[in-house]
């Protein structure tokens, strides 16, 4: 089953670089004000992944911190103020295990 998987994985990478191989043909992107950039067309999709992966991850953060603090502030509450310096004594089994 990894092989398949393997091969599943090398087709598709094999089928993106053919792609990105047969777009090579030069864009021009026209920007704002008269302004042309002129670049392959892969680079150019290239870019706009970045920039799209980039501006989810900047939306994103905030999200990130208030959920991680929240729980954080949810495991204080269950478990008290954690201490540094003596670490949890741990549990003994119950007789008859």
């Amino acid at each position: 089953m990894r092989v398949l998987g393997w091969l599943l994985k090398a087709a598709v990478f094999l089928l993106i670089f053919a792609l990105a191989l047969n777009n090579q043909a030069p864009v021009r992107v026209q920007g704002l004000f008269g302004a042309q950039w002129e670049a392959p067309l892969v680079l150019v999709l290239l870019l706009a992944l970045f920039a799209g992966v980039l501006l989810g991850m900047a939306v994103m953060v905030p999200l990130w911190w208030r959920a991680r603090r929240t729980a954080r502030q949810a495991d204080v509450a269950a478990t008290g103020p954690a201490s540094t310096a003596t670490a949890p004594v741990p549990q003994e089994p119950p007789y008859g295990v």
